[in-house]
Order: C-alpha cells, then sequence, then structure tokens
C-alpha cells in the first residue's frame, strides 16, 4: 500500500468518527425533547381520553349506521371495517394538527427562548416534539383499537401488523404535528393558530380515503386526495388492521411518500422555529 493510501485511511476513520457523534449527538437530543413532552402527557393524561371521545362516537355511531345503511361501497369489507383505520387516522391527525398551539405558549412563558440559546440542533427540537406526538398516538389507537374489538371489526393482531400500525401513527403524527408546528411559526398567535388549525383539519380529514374510497370522489378530489399525506396514512393503517383488506398503492408507495413529507417539513420548520420566539 502506497504512502498516501496509508495517510488517507486515518481521514476516513476521523470522519466516520465525526459522522457517528453528530448523529448519535442528534438522536440524543431529539429523545430529550421528546421526553420532556411525554412527561407533560404523564402528568396529564385526562387530554387524551378526551381527544378520544370523537372517534369513539364515530365508530359507534357514523360507523354502525352507515354499514347498515349500505351506503358507500367497501367491496367485501363491512364498512365499519372499512371505517375503522380511517377513524385512528383522524384521530391522529386531530391531535397533532394543533400540537403546534404548544409551541406559542413555550413563547410566551419563556421557555422557548430557553431551549433556543442550547447548542440543540434545531432539527432535533422540531423532531423530538414530532416523536411525542406518535406517543400521544399510540395511546389513542389502544383505546380505539378497544372500541374496534368490541363493536366486531375484524382486526389482525398478529406481531409484525401491529409493530406496522404503530409506525404508521408514529410517522403520521409527526408529518402533522411538524405540520402543525410550521402553521404556528408563521401565525404566532393563539387564536390565529386556532383558526387556521379549525380551516385545515376537515379538508384534510374528507380530502383522504379515510370514510369512503377515492373511486367514489369526482375528479378534482381525487386530484387532492392523491396529495394529501393523510390518505397514505389511512392506505397503510387499513392494510395492516383489517383482515383481507390490502393497499391501494402499495406500502413501500405509502411510506415512501410520508417520509418525504416529514422531511421535507422538518427541514421547513427546522429553518423558521426560531422566528416564533420573535
Amino acid at each position: 500500500m502506497t504512502s498516501r493510501g496509508l495517510d488517507e485511511r486515518p481521514n476516513a476513520f476521523a470522519d466516520g468518527e465525526v459522522i457517528i457523534r453528530v448523529v448519535s449527538g442528534f438522536i440524543r437530543e431529539t429523545l430529550a425533547v421528546a421526553e420532556i413532552e411525554v412527561r407533560k402527557l404523564l402528568r396529564d393524561p385526562t387530554e387524551v381520553l378526551m381527544r378520544s371521545v370523537q372517534p369513539t362516537l364515530w365508530l359507534l355511531v357514523f360507523g354502525q349506521v352507515f354499514t347498515r345503511m349500505h351506503a358507500i361501497p367497501t367491496g367485501a369489507m363491512t364498512y365499519l371495517d372499512f371505517m375503522t383505520p380511517g377513524v385512528l387516522a383522524q384521530s391522529v391527525l386531530f391531535t397533532a394538527i394543533f400540537y403546534g398551539i404548544a409551541v406559542i405558549w413555550e413563547r410566551d412563558l419563556g421557555i422557548l427562548h430557553k431551549m433556543l440559546i442550547t447548542p440543540a440542533h434545531r432539527g432535533a427540537l422540531v423532531l423530538g416534539k414530532a416523536v411525542s406526538a406518535g406517543v400521544r398516538g399510540f395511546a389513542q389507537a389502544a383505546i380505539i383499537y378497544a372500541v374496534a374489538f368490541a363493536l366486531g371489526v375484524h382486526l389482525r393482531f398478529e406481531v409484525l401488523p401491529i409493530a406496522g400500525v404503530l409506525m404508521a401513527i408514529m410517522l403520521g403524527a409527526a408529518i402533522f404535528s411538524t405540520f402543525s408546528l410550521v402553521v404556528a411559526c408563521l401565525m404566532k398567535t393563539r387564536e390565529r393558530f386556532m383558526g387556521i388549525g379549525q380551516v385545515l383539519t376537515m379538508p384534510l380529514f374528507f380530502a383522504s380515503n379515510a370514510i369512503y374510497p377515492i373511486d367514489v370522489m369526482p375528479d378534482w378530489l381525487k386530484v387532492i386526495a392523491h396529495v394529501n399525506p393523510l390518505t397514505y396514512l389511512v392506505d397503510v393503517l387499513r392494510a395492516l388492521m383489517v383482515e383481507g383488506s390490502h393497499s391501494a398503492f402499495g406500502l413501500p408507495v405509502d411510506i415512501a411518500v410520508q417520509i418525504t413529507a416529514l422531511v421535507v417539513l422538518v427541514w421547513i420548520a427546522s429553518r423558521i422555529y426560531p422566528t416564533v420566539a420573535q
């Protein structure tokens, strides 16, 4: 081996060690922020219970009524089976989309300024909050699974599908909580944020395949549904939660679209996150 090759090997090892330290530090910072947020949830678990009322009513009332009516074509599946993954996705969306208001509260209380002066990477601050939103989604998933099982929904309880559902919930909650954070950075006041949040949630929900198939939508709504991240979250959940169901787009496509959306939103949020403190 030439002397040049010997000189390059230590440099390559050093670069590798630097990358490992940077990545491990980013992960530690992300988990630290997530731990803080999860502790808030543990101190006040009633928030999860209150937010579970709406999806439970959707299953108990809306789902059973439309199952009897046979008004929406769902193939071999009952409408309640078809709707349950959509209700879980709705619960994840409605919980995560208002997550950004916590950032405005933190700014008003001075907590945000303290976080921003730490050496933590801005992306880790954003991603940590996204991870904690996923943990909240796990709690709601447990409640919805229990209600759906009691109603006779044909759920899958194998280890791998359940693990896939949890990963999908984490990813979906991360997407919409990060989107919420971007909105909070732009709005900067609680009143404006709540107004925008209300405006965004229902179009995202109804312009998806959560409560009816894409095939029955008008053409203009189909276009919106295909660029809506919630559509792909519902598609994953439906394929993994319900017996005899399958992904309409393919699980690799569903995951790829959601990861792309998350990466873009985290990049945007990490760049504008400090502006909310101004």
